[in-house]
């Protein structure tokens, strides 16, 4: 008898007749069992399924009129087919292989063209069709339409890799408009449109897909696809290669950046083979098609049958068994151990975050059930929950949320009871088979349950077998314990002691008075408590006294804490591990044991001072945290954070039974190290009477994004009255860029006397002098906080200081030694496991080889930041990443990448309700991308609006650096002099704009000033801290490029070169202010100013051509670095600002910045004549000179005469503050 159900329900003769099924309740009956067919379902459910809310006066015999319908149906015309609907209780069971969903299932296993079209061809319509409404095929229905998609993407990824674009381009198109927001089919259709030579059609289907997001789920594409289109646009040779196959499930990384490090998502947990699974190959057999077939499986039974060894076997066989086209579960397959969790609690998505090793990040406010579907979303994995009983409604609840937002996730749960959700299998795992009352010695051989025993009595007692002899009794106990492996097991580890017939006459009486006098008592527990009660008889009363105490530790535990809380010695523990009662684990922090999870209820209930005992372990991991807590700050971080990682359990439960809040505190820093932010706010709430507790749990709701009022901090760690808690809240606070109430807590923490809390401190305030634009402070406490935490050993400190020693060096141009120090402090995070970090530290060395203009590095660093970000689910760094990867595409002059990258980012830019600080750099670089496209007008409105946008925030260098965009974009010469006159005037005032928000008025600073209101000398306008505008990433920082993307490089020297250079000859004399009298910036580049206002778009700049001359800068640049080469104080010269203090390379990056500007974009198309030579060129440049000081507030004359030396060259006093712009230009005519 065949069955369909890939259309609407058929039924035909094996010989291919069809069958007529009467009534419409019969075939809802047939279909039912269709769907569920090979497994039970209870007469209950049936009656719900086909009556719902109406059922007939006697249900259960219109049940069975309906079944004998069907029966009757199929015998009438195949005979002896009735015996196809079998009863079994509680229920009915269709049994057949003959549908054909399976053969799709297994053509659909195939990677070959042929096979995955004849899958395709048994589709009829819809699945299920006639019962579309039927909640009771629902599942089974979607989880075939998703299949039959999947097999779809596959065989278009097959034929794409013979060449037939246009086919499956043609194909595809149709099944796009179906399922439009299908990513994966959507990436497959691009590929063949673009590989068909289609480019514009596929980035039209890339638009529609975006649109259609944001307007139908406010969501943008995949970072898969979107890397997809932006390969596309950047015409990648590497698309014209086959594309990847298509999993079953998910949809196909088509262009995947370099994959993040394997710790940043586990690979595969699930446990090595310790011994032979033994019985359970056809069971193995069945699960595997239950889990190519379903997305939910949970295997139910009793305890100690071996749900989790079946479990876990089973799991092991998915992860090394192909599907045909690759792995099965190419992410992965992950085992997650509940048994510690208490009843009821609601962590069960915390626990599947640790399997996979994604942590909670500062500042993100997304639950945990969210951050794991952030993390899996993508992925084609098999979660296994062990023990979901005793948690059954929170595991429950993410299951259904994983099955409905994952499509690629499968779960594979073990319980005492099912979870209760729609398509869940349900597969009872029954107890090994057992001999028969009066069996040969072969057919006790062939038992399972004989087999098993068999072999573990024999690892115990060499030579023992089953022959004549043993037979028989082997046969008596393997009936007697009902076949169940764990009580099989914990018998055979008699064998050695008591010998065969003495483990077979103990166990008369226990089990003869459990099955007569316990009924009351589950089926689960009589055999199981019977079979532990029997070893428990066995012990004397130490070892006892010993197990019951082991059984308050929820997770194992060391020797040593045996020791403390129990009074266990080594010999008492190595008989409870002889017997099985416990089970000895080595692990790399050395050996641990632990209770199975039956024997520990069972030695529980007997332990009388249970109370006293709990006392005794909360106080011992008490003490133990306390002990951590400082080593956690120096050089045994890792050992420490590893050992309290294997405690993580018994920690928790201490908390719930000991000193709350002690504990709480003492793991204050372990929490944060680990991110673990939810649980360390829940635990300091316990008790909201202790001072020190409250103040860190400020600290913790700050970092998750949390408000918390000044008036609310202040008094809370004047209670605390502890300096490294107000540190930890001035670091949270910083987080948010909370910077004046920060740098207040600093100064009050900095007089906390103990070495680490300063070096803490330093570390923050480097980070508030990166934000003020104070090098010489950022140098000072950054440097001197590396210092001290290298001598302290800790390496998460030196992580730290990594971010502002490595800052400080790029910021100097020593890219080799900012890279240096990042790659040390990349080692760092991923010695301590600290994810986040890892992908920080790599957008830095992508940045880094941005600067270093090594492009490929660039892209290769920043792909894997990105992946890592993303999995890690920490916004922040993917936006650090994609800066990165959007700055090197356009420097390497990819400008469709780049544009598509900045687009993105000014887009997530926009999102919040107040613009990102990064917006205004990401839109003057996006106006230098326009420009070098050959757009001046679109450049510069996009300038204009990052220099108001920089205004209106308070950003003073990224203003600088819209100024500077504005000048190369506009077309006016005179107008574009003045407007770099103004971006490089000294001693600059912040605007006048509105202060960012704060959590305090305070102006409290380390340096006694706010830094948002820091005088000229301290503040990026002054040009004394030229460097301070290449601070952040953007266009202006690593000024040795040239304005037109092109580098100056050594050897380019002799090509160069031009002797004529050196004639152009002048004099510069910096005299009274002109015009402005030293007014203050808002006077000069206020948008109402008519600087900014003849910049904008709007007042009629209109379109120009950009004429590129590569050549001019380069060689003016290469003039300028020979002539500042021979610049010494010592020479007699005048030095220019910073040299001798640090800052040479930065006066040749602005030298050639300025000379870039002025050749490249003005002097040359303005002047119509060669560089060099002629008095109109010099007059020309004299007038431009003096609009450049306007521009800057200074007077410039320019005179004519021979070459001189420097210091005659200059009329007054050159000093540090006064506009190094005017010096360089000097230099260019001199």
């Amino acid at each position: 008898m065949q069955f369909g159900v890939l259309g609407p329900l058929a039924v035909t003769t094996d010989a291919g007749e069809p069958v007529t099924v009467p009534g419409a309740k019969v075939r809802a009956l047939l279909a039912d069992l269709l769907a569920n067919r090979n497994h039970v379902v209870s007469a209950d459910r049936l009656i719900d399924d086909l009556w719902g809310d109406d059922p007939p006066a006697n249900p259960a015999g219109a049940l069975q009129v309906r079944v004998s319908q069907l029966r009757k149906a199929l015998d009438d015309a195949e005979p002896g087919a009735r015996d196809l609907v079998g009863s079994r209780p509680p229920g009915y069971v269709l049994r057949t292989t003959a549908v054909d969903a399976d053969r799709f299932a297994e053509l659909a296993g195939a990677g070959d063209v042929e096979r995955l079209a004849a899958g395709l061809e048994l589709w009829r319509g819809e699945p299920y069709a006639d019962f579309a409404d039927a909640e009771f095929v629902r599942a089974e229905a979607t989880r075939l339409a998703e299949r039959r998609l999947a097999v779809h993407e596959r065989l278009a990824a097959a034929r794409l890799a013979r060449g037939e674009h246009d086919l499956v381009a043609g194909d595809l198109a149709a099944l796009v408009a179906k399922h439009p927001l299908r990513e994966g089919l959507r990436a497959l259709h691009l590929r063949a449109l673009y590989a068909a030579g289609r480019q514009s059609e596929a980035l039209d289907s890339y638009a529609d897909l975006r649109a259609r997001l944001a307007d139908e789920m406010g969501l943008d594409p995949g970072p898969e696809l979107a890397d997809l289109h932006r390969r596309i646009l950047a015409h990648d040779a590497g698309l014209d290669a086959p594309p990847r196959a298509v999993p079953p499930v998910t949809p196909p990384p088509a262009a995947a950046p370099t994959a993040p490090p394997a710790a940043a998502l586990v690979r595969n947990s699930i446990p090595a083979r310790l011994d032979e699974l033994v019985g359970r190959a056809e069971a193995l057999t069945e699960l595997r098609g239950l889990l190519a077939g379903g997305r939910l499986v949970t295997l139910v039974g009793p305890g100690g049958v071996g749900k989790t060894r079946l479990a876990t076997e089973a799991a092991r066989d998915a992860a090394d068994r192909p599907d045909g086209a690759g792995p099965a579960f190419p992410d992965g397959v992950h085992l997650v151990e509940l048994a510690a969790l208490p009843a009821g609690d609601p962590g069960v998505a915390d626990r599947v975050l640790a399997a996979l090793d994604v942590r909670e990040v500062a500042g993100a406010a997304a639950t945990a059930p969210e951050r794991l579907l952030a993390a899996v979303r993508h992925r084609r994995l098999l979660l296994v929950l062990d023990n979901c009983e005793h948690v059954v409604e929170p595991a429950a609840d993410l299951v259904a949320r994983l099955l409905r937002d994952a499509p690629g996730v499968t779960v594979l749960a073990t319980s005492r009871e099912p979870l209760g959700l729609t398509g869940e299998r349900l597969w009872d795992v029954p107890p090994l088979a057992v001999p028969g009352e009066r069996p040969d010695v072969d057919a006790v051989r062939r038992s399972a349950a004989a087999r098993l025993f068999a072999a573990r009595a024999a690892a115990r007692q060499h030579g023992f077998r089953i022959d004549e002899r043993t037979a028989p009794a082997v046969a008596q106990l393997c009936r007697r314990l009902d076949g169940l492996p764990l009580a099989l097991e914990l018998a055979a580890t008699r064998v050695r002691s008591l010998g065969l017939a003495g483990v077979v006459d103990r166990l008369d009486d226990r089990f003869r008075l459990l099955a007569t006098s316990a009924r009351d008592l589950p089926v689960r527990q009589r055999t199981l408590t019977a079979v532990i009660g029997w070893s428990w008889d066995l012990l004397d009363d130490e070892d006892r006294s010993v197990l019951a105490r082991l059984a308050v530790f929820a997770d194992g535990c060391t020797p040593d804490a045996a020791r403390a809380v129990c009074d266990a010695d080594v010999d008492v523990l190595a008989r409870l591990v002889d017997r099985s009662l416990v089970v000895l684990d080595e692990t790399d922090g050395g050996p641990r044991y632990r209770l199975l999870e039956s024997v520990a209820a069972f030695a529980l209930d007997r332990l009388a001072d249970v109370a006293a005992v709990r006392t005794r372990h909360a106080s011992y991991y008490t003490d133990l945290a306390e002990r951590a807590d400082p080593l956690l700050r120096g050089p045994g971080q890792r050992e420490w954070l590893l050992r309290l990682d294997a405690e993580a359990a018994n920690l928790r439960s201490a908390l719930a039974h000991g000193d709350g809040s002690r504990l709480a505190v003492a793991l204050t820093w372990y929490w944060f190290l680990r991110g673990r932010f939810t649980e360390a706010g829940r635990a300091l709430a316990a008790d909201g009477d202790d001072a020190r507790a409250a103040a860190w749990r400020i600290g913790f709701a700050l970092l998750q994004g949390d408000q918390v009022a000044a008036a609310e901090i202040h008094p809370a760690l004047a209670r605390a009255a502890d300096p490294r808690v107000t540190w930890f809240v001035a670091y949270a606070l910083l987080d948010r860029s909370d910077l004046d109430l920060a740098a207040e807590l600093l100064s009050v923490a900095a007089d906390a006397g103990d070495r680490w809390t300063g070096a803490a401190v330093l570390a923050s305030r480097a980070k508030l002098a990166h934000a003020a634009g104070d090098l010489a402070a950022l140098d000072r406490d950054g440097t001197r906080c590396a210092e001290l935490f290298a001598e302290l050993g800790d390496r998460w400190g030196r992580l730290q200081a990594t971010d502002w020693v490595g800052g400080l060096a790029d910021l100097k141009g020593e890219y080799d030694r900012a890279a240096a120090l990042h790659h040390e402090g990349l080692r760092w995070a991923r010695e301590l496991a600290l994810w986040p970090e890892v992908g920080s530290k790599l957008s830095w060395l992508a940045w880094i080889a941005v600067q270093s203009r090594d492009y490929v590095r660039a892209r290769e660093l920043g792909d894997e930041a990105y992946r890592l970000a993303v999995e890690q689910d920490v916004p922040a760094a993917v936006v650090f990443a994609e800066l990165s990867l959007a700055f090197a595409a356009r420097r390497d002059g990819k400008l469709d990448v780049a544009t598509a990258h900045l687009e993105h980012l000014v887009e997530v830019g926009r999102r919040e309700q107040q613009p990102a600080l990064f917006l205004p750099m990401v839109l003057v670089e996006l106006g230098y991308a326009a420009e070098q496209g050959g757009d001046p007008a679109a450049g510069l409105a996009l300038h204009t609006e990052a220099f108001d946008l920089a205004r209106t925030m308070g950003a003073q260098r990224d203003a600088i650096g819209a100024l500077e965009g504005m000048s190369s974009a506009v077309p006016d010469l005179d107008l574009a002099a003045r407007l770099l006159g103004a971006a490089g005037r000294p001693g600059r005032r912040p605007t006048s704009a509105p202060r960012r928000p704060s959590a305090s008025n305070s102006t409290g600073s380390p340096s006694g000033s706010s830094p948002r209101s820091a005088g000229p000398g301290s503040t990026p306008w002054s040009r004394g801290d030229a460097t301070w505008a290449r601070t952040r990433p953007g266009p202006w920082s690593g000024r040795r490029r040239l304005l037109s993307g092109r580098p100056v490089r050594r050897d380019d020297d002799a090509a160069l070169r031009d002797p004529g250079v050196g004639e152009c000859q002048g004099r510069l004399r910096v005299g009274e202010r002109a015009g402005h009298g030293g007014a203050a910036l808002e006077d000069r580049v206020d948008p109402e100013h008519d600087l900014v206002e003849q910049a904008r778009p709007e007042q009629g700049v209109g379109d120009r051509a950009v004429a590129v001359h590569q050549d001019v800068p380069a060689v003016l640049g290469l003039e300028l670095r020979d002539l500042l080469d021979q610049v010494a104080p010592q020479d007699g010269g005048v030095a220019p600002p910073g040299v001798g203090q640090g800052g040479r390379g930065d006066v040749l990056a602005d030298a050639v910045h300025v000379a870039g500007a002025v050749g490249l974009r003005h002097l040359r198309p303005r002047l119509g004549e060669a560089l060099v030579g002629g008095a109109a060129h010099q007059q020309g440049v004299g007038a431009l000179l003096q609009r450049v000081g306007e521009g800057a507030g200074v007077v410039v004359e320019v005179r004519h005469g021979p070459r001189r030396v420097l210091d005659d060259a200059v009329e007054g006093d050159v000093r540090r503050g006064d506009d190094l712009a005017h010096w360089f230009l000097l230099a260019v005519l001199r």
